[in-house]
């Protein structure tokens, strides 16, 4: 269960929980294929895409969000 950061924080930051949910499903789907079974381990894919969302690594290009 996620409890940090709140999910209300990161669907501020993304506009609406279903682009939440799809960022973090790809970013996560990305790192599980790159990401070494030990780092894995010590911190899930998941984990980590909620966390670079939190932090600012992961934005959204309005843009190409249309």
């Amino acid at each position: 269960m996620l409890l940090e950061p709140p999910i209300d924080e990161l669907v501020e930051k993304m506009g609406n929980p279903y682009k939440l949910a799809v960022i973090v499903g790809k970013r996560a789907k990305f790192l599980s294929e790159t990401l070494s079974e030990e780092e894995k381990v010590i911190k899930p894919e998941v984990t980590r895409a909620v966390e670079e969302v939190e932090n600012g690594t992961i934005v959204i290009d309005e843009e190409t969000d249309k």
